[in-house]
């Protein structure tokens, strides 16, 4: 795989990752009434994720890449379903309640993640930690409170499980490190496939919508895959106080996409979504000021 050692180079690799984040719920938003084909959605997308990262690692190392699936284990089956989990909430979040409010419950992934940690892997929580936790538990109150709509309040729930069962995945990569991480990835997209394919064929819905629709579905997928490969090359290069904050760049993007009106969407995020953001903005540069303090590393690869 290919490795970048210099930063310079490495920090416009991972903002660019992203930014391809960031189209996904602008993807969602130009569907034909995706809240009616949530289970077909995640079969298109899951369907995608598989082929495209089966492809890449093929590319990468040759025949020989399905051996990786030997060494996924206990913790790569779980991180891929907590990923996968992620996959199927993210869709009943956002076509629920608004991107802003999805985007910015995925932006609390670090503090879910450092609680599951402290609880599963013992890891200690410092003070000034903590402090980045209560400061995003604070704003996502704040967005709840404003979330008083049934439907609403359903999205933000769901944005919260999505954003947990990314912080599953990323506690299992901790767990087990030699975990191969993009067959991870790729069973998260399989688990999708599989599990949209029972619910299809037990409601008998059909697999597809329309072509529109089923174009977008492989085209969020595509988005999520060419983002995570441009993240892996890129994040071992990059301490993860910056890559934190590069990260970042899914939220703010995603969120001014929805809202830029030559798009055609023009989705303005409420007053309490703005505040909770900004509650959580605060808190994630904080805990980047505080992870760069520290001097750790993260990478996907």
């Amino acid at each position: 795989m290919i490795e970048l050692k210099n930063e310079k180079i490495a920090i416009p690799v991972v903002l660019i990752a992203g930014i391809f984040w960031s189209f996904g719920p602008l993807v969602v938003r130009y569907m034909d009434n995706p809240h009616m084909v949530p289970w077909q959605y995640i079969f298109g997308r899951g369907l995608t994720i598989f082929i495209i990262l089966n492809l890449y690692l093929y590319f990468e190392e040759g025949i020989n890449f399905y051996k990786n699936y030997k060494k996924v284990g206990r913790s790569g089956v779980i991180g891929g379903c907590g990923l996968g989990i992620a996959m199927i909430s993210f869709i009943y979040s956002i076509t629920n309640t608004t991107a802003a409010v999805t985007l910015l419950c995925l932006a609390a992934m670090p503090f879910f993640t450092a609680i599951l940690a402290y609880l599963f892997l013992k890891e200690k929580i410092s003070m000034n930690v903590w402090v980045s936790i209560i400061l995003a538990t604070i704003g996502i109150i704040i967005m709840a409170l404003g979330n008083t709509e049934k439907n609403s309040l359903l999205g933000f729930v769901f944005g919260l499980t999505s954003s947990i069962g990314f912080s599953v995945f990323s506690v299992t990569l901790r767990w087990r490190k030699e975990t191969p991480k993009f067959t991870t990835v790729a069973v998260a997209g399989l688990f999708c496939f599989v599990f949209a394919t029972i619910v299809i064929l037990s409601t008998k819905q059909t697999f597809f919508s329309t072509s529109y629709n089923s174009s977008m579905f492989s085209l969020h997928g595509t988005l999520v895959c060419l983002g995570l490969i441009l993240y892996s090359i890129g994040s071992k290069a990059i301490p993860a106080a910056e890559l934190t904050l590069l990260s970042l760049t899914e939220v703010i993007g995603g969120i001014f996409w929805v809202w830029l009106p030559l798009l055609g969407i023009n989705e303005i995020p409420s007053t309490n979504t703005i505040v909770g953001g900004f509650f959580l903005f605060v808190s994630l540069i904080y805990y980047s000021l505080i992870m760069r303090w520290n001097k750790r590393f993260i990478a996907l690869n």
